[in-house]
């Protein structure tokens, strides 16, 4: 069975969300969802800088199995972007809650989305 940290917000793609301050958010990809890939080979970064759109493809994940889009699962602006990942893909593999994180997206307000699920309704989802 994947991890699925209670901490954590997720979506229906497999996507997790961390809060790090009321208007900013560190995204990844699920455990689950580096499960179902397989061994990644290469990641396509959102672009620092970027406006996303909730539901809308970020970037993507290419492993030895298939390639899979990355959708934000909020509405902001990328600040950050996890550059490691560009030379070591494969981090996602060892460490998709941690050192695999993704990209950091900055909300215009404190208001996180509610269609969101908690790591209770993930499990669900993933059982």
């Amino acid at each position: 069975m994947s991890k699925v940290p209670d901490d954590l917000r997720y979506t229906k793609e497999h996507e997790w969300v961390q809060e790090i301050t009321p208007t900013k958010f560190r995204i990844g990809i699920t455990d689950f969802a580096q499960g179902a890939l397989g061994d990644i080979v290469y990641i396509q970064l959102p672009k620092s800088d970027s406006s996303v759109n909730a539901n809308s493809v970020c970037g993507e994940v290419e492993s030895t199995k298939s390639v899979s889009e990355i959708y934000a699962p909020i509405t902001g602006k990328v600040v950050a972007v996890n550059k490691k990942l560009e030379s070591n893909p494969e981090v996602i593999n060892a460490d998709p809650y941690g050192e695999g994180w993704i990209a950091e997206i900055e909300i215009p307000g404190a208001a996180l989305s509610e269609t969101l699920l908690s790591a209770q309704e993930y499990q669900n989802l993933t059982a």
